[in-house]
């Protein structure tokens, strides 16, 4: 049974085919394909979430499926039934489960225990479905006309600004390893990238290839995309006023942004909170291609459902 919990969890070659994918599936949403035709996909959410519910429920219905969303606290879950045995009977009822909770371990105690495909939607170490939005965004940019092409994405520069240890920002260093991107990134110390996430480069085969910095300058100067998330995660809020206080020498501003390429693109997974992590006028910039990333997580989820579905026949 195949699962994506991590960006890895496609080879190269699956990817190029999940971009292709989504590239067509947004080409024309009129086109209504079938690969989940009669299936009951699960969207089990133990996090608030606008993006990820609404971007999977349309692309399960999109595909000729039923979404069925659950609240893990409406769940036997949230009264204490384990992981395991929540897998076991949820793969009596369903064909896939996509999940957005806390701990990574989650998402792997599920994946273990079901025989279905599960997806992870966000944990608090990765943040896979993001990640290959935000690649997609780049590919539309930087692929040769008319077609998709990873290659375009090897050598690029991105630059992550504000908590280097987040689960964005280990997407993106495990992204970036994967496809061949450089990234530099930059906080406060004490928010510097995890052993966790050296360990999971280590285990997929992968290079340590980011480097950390506490200067804006450097982390930004060249760089093709500047990225950056929100300073208070969920579960973070108690540590909102100190977090914010050490972040804020990192906030994206128009005059970082002219640190790095003229052509570079700024990013953001959203939720934004326009005077903190970055100014409403890069925001509002023409580099800005926030929206974008938005609708993207609609196309790639389909095409990442559609090959899971493929792959696990």
């Amino acid at each position: 049974m195949r699962h994506f919990l991590k960006e890895t969890d496609f080879s190269l070659k699956e990817a190029a085919e999940v971009f292709a994918l989504a590239h067509s599936y947004k080409g024309d949403r009129s086109n209504t394909p079938t690969a989940l035709n009669k299936q009951s996909w699960g969207l089990l959410f133990y996090k608030s979430s606008t993006r990820t519910r609404v971007s999977f429920e349309v692309g399960v219905n999109e595909l000729g499926g039923f979404p069925i969303v659950l609240n893990s606290q409406q769940t036997q879950l949230g009264r204490g039934e384990t992981v395991a045995d929540s897998a076991r009977v949820l793969s009596r009822y369903l064909h896939g489960l996509v999940i957005r909770t806390f701990g990574h371990d989650i998402v792997t105690d599920f994946a273990q225990n079901s025989t279905m495909p599960i997806i992870n939607a966000l944990t608090d170490f990765l943040h896979p479905c993001q990640i290959y939005a935000d690649i997609l965004t780049l590919l539309e940019r930087w692929s040769p006309a008319g077609r998709i092409d990873l290659d375009c994405l090897k050598g690029k520069k991105i630059a992550f600004l504000g908590d280097s240890a987040s689960n964005m920002a280990n997407s993106w260093i495990l992204g970036a390893a994967m496809f061949g991107m450089d990234i530099s990134l930059a906080g406060p110390a004490g928010f510097e990238p995890r052993p966790e996430i050296d360990a999971q480069l280590k285990a997929d085969g992968l290079a340590v290839n980011y480097q950390f910095t506490s200067d804006t300058t450097a982390a930004v100067q060249s760089a093709d995309a500047v990225y950056t998330d929100v300073w208070v995660s969920m579960g973070d809020e108690e540590q909102a006023a100190e977090r914010k206080r050490l972040m804020a020498p990192y906030a994206v501003t128009s005059e970082l942004m002219q640190q790095a390429k003229p052509e570079a693109y700024f990013m953001h997974c959203l939720p934004a909170h326009a005077g903190e992590e970055v100014t409403q006028a890069v925001l509002d910039s023409p580099q800005s291609v926030i929206f974008d990333e938005a609708e993207n997580r609609l196309h790639i989820q389909k095409a990442i459902m559609a090959k899971l579905v493929e792959f696990s026949r």
